[in-house]
């Protein structure tokens, strides 16, 4: 084993492989590997110049027990920056201590400083590469010993009634409703970046941990110490990148539904709310208002005059988004001359397509810069110039046909290596154009994210998910650990997308509980496909924007005069909030703090709070109590130690450490204000 101090980093050199560790920001390690001649430029998701830190390299020598019993001295090497050390052995196994205390450490059976017999039989290694046939690439796996009773979170938004991830294999890939940020923080007091776009697998598994990348050239994970969560993801975002500071002037009702069709159902909404006195701050055309996927601009048929409909509804002070996807039909104006400039995504075998629905198509490549710039290019004339303020960049994973990944190629590489990355660079067609053209901050809606995608103004959602309690359930995870993975401006379809019948009462208490929810979340979005599908379609063309079926009304008002009552007074209760919202907003902005967090993010010190995962704050100021049970109408609600709690609905004041049984009327999801 060679180790060489090079300008402050700890580079060594171990059967072929070369490993560089380095400080990168605040107590913080960048550790790189690579079988190939030299790494490759790529810094991924670090993307911010971390603080000047210089890491302090030494080697030293220690005993090794030989097997026949003998000692001899062999060499090992460390790398000390601030509160975090990585320490190498001699056989090039990497250990992690925060202020000497080992908190991470890759896979290795040892006894007595010796390699045990048990792993040279097993032949199980620490960093396994696989040259992938053909290729430059390699299939790589990286283990880590496990860690009794250690609890992980972040990761991204998974589908599962999961908060604490230990135990769980994730895929790292992107699907509709999955959004893979691969940036875990550990109840250990560390967080850990896979700073890899590759499509492959984390398992957190109680005999270890395994990382596995299908196609990569470089091992890339970041590794930082902290004392609290808190501390940890500000040293993430530092280096990571933050959200900007968010608009006062969207933080209040964004409206939607699937689909309005025309432009005078848009204007009827925006109406019919100003005359109710309801402030929507952003109104959201949804798909097929189109030609055909790929054309990017309106149905003239139906939306004749697209800036007298956006100038009417900036006078009401309504601010317009409009849903761009990147499939391109082959019947696209605009799919030839893409197709013929090498624009779009190209499969390895088999017919040119990647997606199937309402047509043959195939997606935008936006790793390629001239795509970024055609696409904006059309977008700007058919969109952006007609004032439209904002772009739903829907199916941004991209919702393949089929999810089989090791068919399609961008023009930086096989998908198996970088597909992670596409839902971001997607939102940069949009995101670095937009900042160009315009002052102030640029916020788009996207349906997935990677690692440091908030730094590209995505407001995030959870995908076409549910119309149940159990989706309900599993969002408030999604949302938490994605705040953890450094997301803040996360979002849901109020009441689930997927409803069969808007009529049944069952989902109607569905609505209430999840509206109430997300007054109390980063953005409040009215959306959802609201069944059934009785309304009669507008044209008899099987194309254009009045071919497709449309959801029933989804407004305010859409579910019943008492339930208006209800949404109606919560939503008084979100425009009372303002100043507090802003400054949760500004708190993202500066600290890469979440607006909804786990109890444990304000309270590390009570070790109940680790546990909890059915209550969440909203900030430092809101304890939220969710209800998850359809015909609930009480709930059991844990308060932290060291502060007492006032329930809003009857300014009732209890002491922390307890829990406490309070009623759950519909007309009220409980919540506690922390005083």
């Amino acid at each position: 084993m060679k180790f060489v101090n090079e300008n402050g980093a700890l580079v060594f050199y171990h059967q072929g492989e070369t490993v560089r560790v380095e400080a990168w920001g605040k107590d913080s390690l960048r550790v790189r590997s690579t079988m190939l001649q030299e790494f490759t430029n790529c810094d991924w998701a670090l993307t911010e110049k971390p603080d000047v830190t210089q890491g302090k390299v030494e080697t030293f020598f220690r005993d090794n027990w030989v097997g026949d019993g003998t000692i001899n001295q062999v060499e090992y090497a460390s790398i000390t920056n601030g509160r975090i050390r990585c320490e190498v052995n001699f056989v090039g196994v990497m250990s992690f201590f925060r202020d000497d205390k080992l908190i991470l450490r890759e896979y290795y059976r040892s006894y007595g400083g010796t390699i045990s017999k048990c792993s040279r039989c097993l032949k199980i290694i620490n960093r396994e590469w696989k040259g992938v046939i053909g290729g430059t690439g390699f299939k790589l796996s990286v283990k880590f010993d496990e860690n009794p009773g250690e609890k992980i979170y972040g990761m991204g938004q998974y589908q599962q009634p999961y908060l604490d991830l230990k135990g769980n294999v994730l895929e790292l890939a992107q699907r509709n409703s999955q959004i893979s940020v691969p940036f875990m923080i550990s109840s250990l007091g560390y967080g850990l970046l896979w700073n890899n776009p590759a499509v492959g697998r984390v398992s957190f598994a109680k005999s270890f941990t395994e990382w596995v990348a299908e196609s990569t050239r470089v091992m890339d994970y970041w590794i930082t110490a902290g004392e609290n969560p808190k501390e940890i993801l500000k040293s993430y975002t530092a280096v990571a990148g933050r959200a900007p500071k968010f608009p006062e002037d969207l933080m209040g009702l964004w409206q939607c539904k699937l689909r309005y069709r025309t432009q005078d159902e848009v204007l009827e909404v925006a109406r019919a709310y100003q005359k109710e006195g309801i402030k929507i701050d952003q109104i959201v055309i949804d798909f097929f208002h189109w030609t055909v996927q790929g054309d990017w601009k309106f149905d003239s048929k139906y939306w004749p005059d697209p800036k007298a409909m956006v100038d009417e509804l900036h006078s009401m002070g309504i601010k317009v988004i409009v849903s761009v996807w990147p499939s391109v039909d082959r019947k696209s104006e605009n799919f030839y001359p893409m197709m013929e400039e090498g624009l779009l995504i190209r499969t390895e075998r088999g017919a040119a397509q990647t997606y199937d629905y309402q047509g043959d198509c195939v997606e935008i490549d936006p790793f390629n810069p001239k795509t970024r710039e055609y696409v904006w290019n059309v977008c700007k004339k058919n969109y952006y110039d007609y004032g439209i303020d904002a772009f739903w960049l829907d199916n941004s994973e991209p919702d393949y046909g089929v999810y089989d990944f090791e068919n399609y190629r961008y023009s930086v590489g096989p998908a198996l290596e970088v597909s992670n990355m596409y839902p971001q660079m997607y939102s940069r067609v949009f995101y670095d154009k937009m900042k160009e053209e315009k002052d102030g901050v640029v916020v788009n809606l996207l349906r997935c994210a990677w690692a440091g995608s908030q730094k590209y103004g995505n407001v995030v959602w959870s995908g076409d998910v549910p119309s149940t309690f159990e989706s309900f359930y599993e969002q408030v995870q999604a949302g938490l650990n994605m705040g953890l993975a450094g997301i803040p401006w996360w979002t849901t379809d109020i009441g689930g997308f997927m409803t069969d019948d808007v009529n049944d009462p069952d989902f109607r208490q569905l609505l209430i509980r999840w509206y109430q929810f997300a007054v109390y979340s980063a953005v409040l979005r009215m959306h959802g496909d609201r069944g059934p599908y009785n309304i009669p379609p507008l044209d008899t063309r099987d194309w254009g924007g009045g071919y497709l079926h449309t959801g029933q009304p989804n407004e305010l008002w859409s579910y019943g005069e008492d339930n208006y009552k209800i949404m109606r007074k919560y939503y008084d209760v979100r425009i009372s909030m303002h100043d507090y919202i802003k400054s949760l907003y500004d708190e993202a902005s500066s600290n890469g703090s979440p607006l909804i967090r786990t109890m444990f993010y304000e309270f590390p010190e009570d070790e109940k709070c680790w546990d909890l995962q059915d209550q969440y704050m909203f900030g430092d100021k809101y304890l939220c109590a969710p209800i998850f049970e359809l015909n609930c109408y009480e709930r059991t609600v844990y308060l932290p130690k060291g502060a007492k709690w006032k329930l809003t609905s009857t300014g009732e004041v209890f002491d922390g450490g307890q829990c406490v049984k309070v009623d759950a009327p519909i007309e009220y999801m409980p919540v506690f204000e922390k005083n």
